[in-house]
């Protein structure tokens, strides 16, 4: 999918779904949360400000809108979006819907409990409904 080399972590922790403008979109392998990963096709870039202008603008702009697409599909109440980068330096941006009760609400997600991952059917599910939903936000992106 994508000319640019992913971290390790990154690709172990999660499958790639679709290419965007500029963003490899990956889910992470954890069926306790909804959660995006937009990863920008660019080279040795590791915080947004790295990012030429004209990319800064994109990636907000598919976050968001992978946001709310994500929103729409799962009904969730929040959508967290973030970027960390403490233990993978690649830029990535996570797009998780939050739901009330789930397992790390209202604390954040990451570190808490054990990641429950994707059986394969599980798996192809979640790639068909994010994908049917994904060829409408295409267009707009």
């Amino acid at each position: 999918m994508s000319s640019v080399l992913l971290d390790e972590r990154l690709v172990r922790d999660s499958y790639p779904v679709t290419e965007l403008p500029l963003c490899q979109l990956r889910l992470m392998d954890d069926t306790r949360f909804p959660w995006l990963i937009l990863i920008p096709r660019r080279a040795d870039v590791s915080e947004v400000f790295d990012l030429d202008a004209a990319d800064q603008r994109q990636l907000w702009h598919e976050a968001s809108e992978v946001g709310r697409m994500l929103k729409a599909l799962t009904r969730a109440e929040k959508i967290n979006v973030a970027n960390l980068g403490n233990v993978v330096a690649q830029l990535h941006v996570h797009v998780v819907a939050r739901l009330r009760g789930d397992d790390a609400w209202p604390g954040p997600v990451w570190g808490n409990g054990q990641a429950q991952p994707y059986d394969l059917d599980g798996l192809a599910s979640m790639r068909d409904h994010l994908l049917a939903r994904l060829d409408g936000l295409k267009q707009r992106l």
